[in-house]
């Protein structure tokens, strides 16, 4: 390998971990930036208990459901902007805020899910994802708390006019036209056909496989950047050509998301996902063929 080569791969590595970096953060960043007056984090958990029990200081906690609205058209609907305005407020969110999420023990995709609704949201390029969540801040060595903190009230107003989480026919347009990879983000049995419970099994015809799992590790961190670019260009090698992504409802599909963002992937989140798709007859499925 040539000197010239060898420097812009060094280049471009270094390059990928500071995009990694501004959206996947570690403990050490998030507590080297707590004095940063604009600094908010977050930590979404199902019970408050987790919360309450300890929690970065200052930490403010989020209800998931706050901002992923069930309907009787489907599971986790993004919020309206009107809701999600007076949610992001209450929890001290303003124009200039730069927001951690940190989630507890492996809640992993839903703190996903958080991160693309806010981004959704309009709160693109100033939301971070703390790897390992509470376990790696406190494995670091950094204190927890059960103090509550005193929030002011933010002036944050969401909107909706670029949205991430796309619906069905835009991911029929991108099949059609060949404008987007359409990415499954199972894990590859259920890509393949293995029963879900949904009325269809198998994926959307033409889909590529990309599993969540795959972005993890066991002790629920996301991956090393290097591994990450590994996964995706196994399967995305165009990295200019945007990516659409589903699963099961929107959920872990999030998870490819984030870690696409922290790439440099432009990715969108099929929100409807197979709870949707499967239950259209019209819409294209098939299975993997068995040798």
């Amino acid at each position: 390998m040539s000197k010239n080569i060898l420097v812009v791969l060094v280049l471009f590595m270094i390059t990928l971990a500071t995009k990694a970096q501004n959206v996947i953060v570690s403990p050490q960043w998030v507590n080297d930036n707590m004095s940063d007056p604009n600094l908010v984090i977050i930590q979404p958990s199902f019970l408050k208990l987790d919360y309450d029990n300890e929690h970065i200081k200052g930490a403010r906690y989020l209800w998931p459901d706050w901002l992923t609205a069930n309907s009787p058209e489907g599971t986790y609907n993004p919020p309206d902007p009107k809701v999600a305005t007076k949610v992001l407020q209450e929890l001290g969110i303003n124009k200039d805020s730069k927001i951690v999420l940190c989630h507890a023990f492996g809640d992993v995709s839903i703190t996903a899910r958080m991160f693309i609704t806010l981004e959704n949201l309009g709160l693109r390029d100033r939301v971070s994802y703390l790897n390992g969540g509470l376990v790696a801040w406190k494995k670091a060595g950094f204190p927890v708390t059960k103090e509550l903190p005193v929030i002011k009230k933010g002036n944050f107003v969401a909107t909706s006019s670029a949205p991430l989480l796309v619906d069905k026919d835009y991911v029929l347009n991108s099949l059609k036209t060949k404008s987007a990879e359409v990415v499954d983000a199972r894990m590859k049995r259920f890509y393949d056909g293995d029963p879900t419970g949904n009325p269809r099994d198998g994926h959307i015809t033409g889909a590529l496989n990309l599993a969540y799992t795959d972005m993890i590790d066991s002790v629920n961190n996301i991956k090393p950047t290097e591994v990450l670019l590994k996964n995706f260009q196994a399967v995305l090698p165009d990295k200019n050509k945007e990516v659409v992504t589903y699963c099961f409802i929107g959920q872990t599909a999030s998870v490819i998301y984030l870690t696409g963002r922290s790439l440099g992937y432009n990715v969108k989140v099929y929100d409807g996902s197979m709870q949707e798709w499967s239950r259209i007859p019209e819409l294209p499925m098939e299975k993997t063929k068995k040798e």
